[in-house]
């Protein structure tokens, strides 16, 4: 796979990426800074690509008990392998379907799963050309509920379900999220400045949890004079613990 080498977080991190295919974006930098693991937390990806977001959180949280990335994508799993050992951080990957958690895991082995779930229905667009692209933006490889149900599945609980979408299908992803009794607890949307519409959020729900969700304040990528917010800056920061 032809493939880029790139300095992710002001160089912080350094990732080998597929030159066509999922590399790591904006959202990709929120989610990893949207993610609250334990102390000493038991973390799963996913859906881990390169391992981008995966080894974003080991920076971020270096104390997991467990930090672990699924991806489905040969290339992409070798990626995150190589990109694991390159920056000397403790996360492992597994090659394997989501679909099939029931056999690669145990159930409630996790207190926190990460998931940046395909954004598009296939049924609604075009299907991209390139293979690697498709199976992380289109739901060619899973559904958005083969996500849910895998979190469900996998988190103890009280766990965490933590992911980033796209706003316009934000009712369906909560619809699915309180069918397999993931509580909605977080929600924060994601606006490019504050006169336009929110284009993603970030969403944290919880596995078996009281009823009760907190609508947090914006997050704009560029404030009204065109400068980038504290808020923003945080998600880009590599410090210890530090979250959105």
């Amino acid at each position: 796979m032809d493939s880029t080498v790139d300095d992710i977080l002001y160089g912080i991190l350094r990732l080998r990426q597929p030159r066509k295919g999922p590399r790591v974006s904006l959202d990709s930098v929120l989610l990893a800074a949207w993610a609250r693991p334990l102390r000493r937390g038991r973390v799963l990806e996913l859906g881990s690509a390169q391992g981008g977001v995966t080894l974003m959180v080991a920076l971020r949280h270096p104390d997991l008990e467990r930090l672990e990335g699924l991806e489905i994508q040969k290339s992409l799993y070798r990626m995150a392998l190589e990109n694991a050992e390159t920056n000397g951080l403790p996360a492992t990957f597994r090659l394997g379907d989501l679909r099939n958690h029931r056999e690669l895991y145990e159930a409630q082995s996790f207190d926190l799963v990460i998931a940046n779930p395909p954004y598009d229905d296939l049924a609604r667009g075009r299907k991209s050309a390139v293979t690697a692209a498709a199976m992380a933006r289109q739901e060619t490889a899973c559904r958005l509920e083969d996500v849910v149900e895998a979190a469900r599945y996998l988190l103890c609980d009280g766990g965490r379900l933590s992911l980033v979408f796209r706003a316009d299908r934000l009712a369906e992803l909560l619809t699915l999220l309180k069918r397999f009794r993931l509580e909605p607890k977080r929600l924060r949307a994601v606006h490019h400045s504050p006169e336009k519409e929110a284009s993603i959020v970030l969403v944290e729900a919880v596995r078996s949890a009281a009823l009760g969700l907190r609508l947090e304040r914006p997050l704009f990528v560029i404030d009204a004079e065109g400068r980038t917010p504290p808020d923003l800056a945080v998600a880009y920061e590599a410090g210890k613990g530090a979250c959105l």
